[in-house]
């Protein structure tokens, strides 16, 4: 089928690409709203913690139902003394030009209500160096009109920060959390421009070296373009059925961004491989390539590495659609945009990348502009153009193969070492975290939270209807280990939405798992059965934590079990796939290693332009995972094809032919995987570069387990096991062996 596709590109090449012209403008009107109807971004969903159904969310349902909340724009104003005698004389007339504002419900600040002796105003910090003027918004409002009074709001707050310095202020700050929102995803956006800003140039500038040119360089990046805006279209129609969260668009840039640069390496060198193959198969060196070469170098690569591009896909998807079996709405999120891009990257790379292929013809094989250039030619000819049949990938494969078991004991040591730190991982919600430290919004709620607590709801809440319960059970878990106060008891709601509420605060921080852990023993002496829930910000982690727990093993067994019937189609072997998955769990747990070395410990802050939170937040394990797992087959996938190619060439079974065929295809494949494995590194490392904690995380995790994978695994440790077993790589019992005779999927 594949064969065919190849020939019928090649005939209406200029067809295929205008096609896709059309879909790709189609594609980012759509998205961007040009067609006249709501576009992908107005569509996406604010990032709130992430949540699960259990208990918490619950419990979080019956307090929104009970007290819904207002949105309020909040002034902070420090250095100021509240006793300083004409700060009422600012607020005073101030609170009665905003409550003279339509739509504002109501103006708090340390003068209203009146604070008593015994009930000091809360809108004063602890150590009374601070003040906050909160004012409240209409419940009813939303959309423009909401923005509309916000930005009213906001103009009369500046005035009042204004007069504010003049008794003694020095630091005013404005937000609230639509603002904190904001600010998040506009971080967002700047992040992306940041990485492509970084990844884009330097990607060109490695591949141009890779190819030797800029034409068959610049092949992959209009892939990627395509990639990205396919996969911008299709997120549309997943926002109709599902919500997406705003962070969704990076994953879909990301990963398209990724995944068609590392086919639309393979694909050219495969092109330009086989023309050269072809051309000198059919006899005068000196003249071009003529049509019947291209036609036969196309088939002949949509055969090969056409082939490997749809197994790499599916096994990517697979991957990725572990996270839809997860219950938060984040990672499902996550998932359906991971799978539809891939979707997108494999039909880009199968049809339009062929196409230009086509149309390019033999310029893409001539020698480039760096052939030319002095110092910049022998670089290009060593890392690029057509890989000979011995090399630097062929003498390092036999250098491992002279020591196979020293090689496999040193790598095992040198990634259980950088694995060692996994062991104490601690997972944590980023809250305002996720913003740089120079954040206004960021420094507004760190502020709150540290010198306003009784602004700030408890991390855990006994919620439920019967106030007697409630009462006794937070009498009770003032006695419970780990718990430093516990709030009063308040009655909130009317009617049938009336709950008694009592605030539990932990020691220490509350994100950690010693929080959590409270969490669980303020359960278990409520027992099973009881109507109390037990509620919060550390119970949600909690439950999302166990969620995760608890679907994981599912997740995984599924993608374990399909990458392994995948594999076992594609190389008729047993015992290749087991070893593959294998291979791909120590190497992630060398980079989850790295990943809790780096953020949990601080290490390299300052490098890095971090804060260390203590942790690694609570979504990027299960989103490293499936990335990095899916990544990681890919390269795979690319090894043992031209290893299973060489292989059947040779003849299959025979003495040396193993070893023989996993230097083959270590040298025809090694220079396309560091290659690639080098551009995407740049590419996850150019959006680590960003502010965001939890796209530094995740863009630091993701380069750290490709740039692992690609080296240490593919280059040394394959290579050495593939050694050790010789043919029982390639056994299987023998009725799976009939199954794969007749089922399995081969070249041609």
């Amino acid at each position: 089928m594949l064969h065919w596709l190849g020939g019928r590109i090649h005939r209406s090449a200029r067809w295929f690409v205008a096609v896709w012209l059309i879909l790709l403008v189609f594609a980012f009107a759509a998205a961007s709203g040009a067609l006249g109807f709501t576009g992908l971004f107005e569509r996406l969903k604010a990032g709130d913690a992430p949540t699960v159904p259990g208990e918490s969310r619950d419990g979080q349902d019956l307090l929104a139902r009970a007290d819904p909340g207002q949105t309020s724009v909040i002034l902070l104003a420090e250095g100021i003394d509240p006793a300083a005698p004409t700060l009422p004389t600012v607020l005073q007339p101030a609170r009665a030009e905003l409550s003279a504002v339509p739509n504002v419900a109501m103006v708090v600040d340390p003068f209203f209500p009146p604070a008593t002796a015994a009930a000091p105003s809360m809108f004063v910090s602890t150590n009374r160096t601070a003040i906050i003027v909160s004012v409240r918004l209409a419940p009813e409002l939303s959309g423009p009109a909401q923005d509309a009074v916000t930005a009213t709001v906001e103009d009369h707050l500046n005035r009042l920060g204004a007069q504010l310095r003049t008794v003694g202020a020095d630091r005013i700050t404005i937000g609230g959390v639509q603002q904190l929102v904001d600010e998040v995803n506009s971080q967002v956006q700047e992040d992306l421009r940041i990485g492509e800003a970084i990844a884009l140039p330097i990607s060109l500038a490695v591949m141009v070296l890779v190819f030797g040119g800029l034409l068959a360089a610049g092949l992959p990046i209009i892939g990627a373009i395509a990639s990205i805006g396919g996969g911008l279209a299709s997120l549309l129609l997943f926002s109709l059925a599902i919500e997406l969260d705003s962070s969704v668009p990076s994953v879909v840039s990301v990963l398209g961004l990724g995944l068609c640069i590392d086919y639309g390496l393979l694909l050219v060198s495969r092109f330009r491989e086989e023309v050269r193959r072809l051309h000198l198969e059919n006899g005068d060196r000196r003249r071009r390539p003529d049509d019947e070469v291209m036609r036969g170098a196309l088939e002949h690569t949509l055969g090969t590495a056409g082939r490997t591009v749809l197994f790499s896909g599916i096994t990517v998807a697979i991957s990725l659609s572990g996270l839809l079996f997860f219950h938060a709405s984040i990672l499902r999120a996550v998932g359906a945009a991971g799978v539809s891009v891939v979707v997108v990257a494999v039909l880009v790379a199968i049809t339009l990348v062929p196409a230009l292929l086509a149309l390019g013809g033999t310029r893409l094989v001539r020698p480039g502009i760096t052939h030319w250039i002095p110092g910049l030619n022998r670089l290009a000819r060593r890392l690029g153009d057509i890989a000979p049949e011995e090399g630097a990938f062929s003498r390092l494969a036999r250098r491992v193969q002279r020591r196979p078991v020293v090689v496999f004991l040193g790598c095992l040591m040198a990634l259980a070492a950088a694995a060692w730190p996994v062991l104490g991982i601690e997972v944590v919600t980023t809250g305002t975290s996720i913003l740089p430290p120079a954040s206004q919004q960021r420094h507004l709620f760190d502020t709150m939270e540290a010198s306003f607590p009784a602004l700030n709801p408890a991390p855990i809440r006994i919620v439920g209807r019967d106030a007697a319960a409630v009462k006794a059970l937070a009498a009770r878990a003032a006695s419970v280990e780990g718990v430093s106060t516990v709030e009063p008891v308040q009655v909130i709601g009317e009617g049938a939405d009336r709950i008694a509420v009592a605030g539990v605060r932990p020691d220490g921080d509350p994100r950690l798992s010693a929080g959590r852990d409270v969490v669980d023993r303020i359960r278990e002496l409520r027992g099973d059965n009881s109507p109390i829930l037990v509620t919060g910000e550390t119970a949600v982690v909690r439950d999302f934590m166990a969620d995760i727990a608890h679907r994981a093993p599912l997740a995984v067994g599924v993608v374990a079990l399909t990458t392994v019937v995948l594999l076992f189609l594609m190389t008729g072997s047993i015992l290749i796939p087991i070893k593959a998955l294998v291979m791909n769990t120590v190497s992630l747990g060398a980079s989850f290693g790295v990943l809790v070395w780096i953020f949990q410990q601080g290490h390299l802050e300052g490098l890095l332009g971090f804060t260390s939170t203590g942790g690694i937040d609570q979504t990027v394990p299960a989103l490293a995972l499936a990335f990095a797992f899916g990544l990681s087959m890919d390269y795979e996938v690319f090894l043992l094809s031209r290893i299973k190619e060489t292989r059947d060439q040779l003849g299959g079974a025979g003495p040396g032919v193993n070893d023989a065929a996993v230097r083959q295809g270590l040298q025809h494949s090694g220079r396309i995987i560091t290659s690639a494995a080098l551009i995407v590194v740049i590419v996850f490392a150019g959006f680590a570069a960003g502010k965001l904690l939890i796209i530094k995380q995740l863009g630091v995790a993701l380069a750290v387990a490709v740039a692992v994978d690609a080296t240490l695994v593919r280059m040394l440790l394959v290579p050495a096991t593939m050694t050790l077993l010789g043919e029982w790589n390639w056994w299987a019992p023998e009725p799976l062996r009939r199954l794969h005779e007749r089922f399995g999927i081969r070249e041609g």
